[in-house]
């Protein structure tokens, strides 16, 4: 029977060990965690989302929604310069502010939102 001298292996290094909530050793690491590119999404770059970049909300009575009209100001819950909201199908990903790119609106991402599923 081969002892582990024979096997040509590398010492077993604890660190390299990642352990469940019940202390019971669940997986060991390979090495280095391949770097990804965008080239490894390439098959979704053609799936279609929805990007909405939301400035503010407000709450009002259907009776004075009904009054609006052309000129009418709404107040926001945001201040001048706060930054706003940028969703991606409806879930948050980025906060960011409003410029102007050649007579036209546009958004600068300012804090890209990480959030663990």
């Amino acid at each position: 029977m081969a002892n582990e001298n024979d096997l040509n292996l590398p010492p077993l290094n604890p660190a390299d060990l990642s352990f469940d909530n019940a202390g019971a050793e669940s997986v060991a690491r390979s090495g280095p965690v391949p770097v990804k590119t965008a080239e490894d999404l390439e098959q979704v770059f053609d799936v279609p989302v929805t990007v909405s970049a939301v400035l503010g909300s407000s709450r009002i009575a259907v009776g004075d929604l009904l009054r609006v009209t052309p000129g009418t100001v709404l107040e926001l819950d945001r201040r001048v310069g706060e930054a706003i909201d940028i969703f991606v199908n409806e879930r948050l990903v980025a906060r960011g502010e409003v410029v102007v790119v050649e007579e036209r609106l546009g958004v600068t991402m300012t804090e890209i939102i990480k959030t663990d599923r």
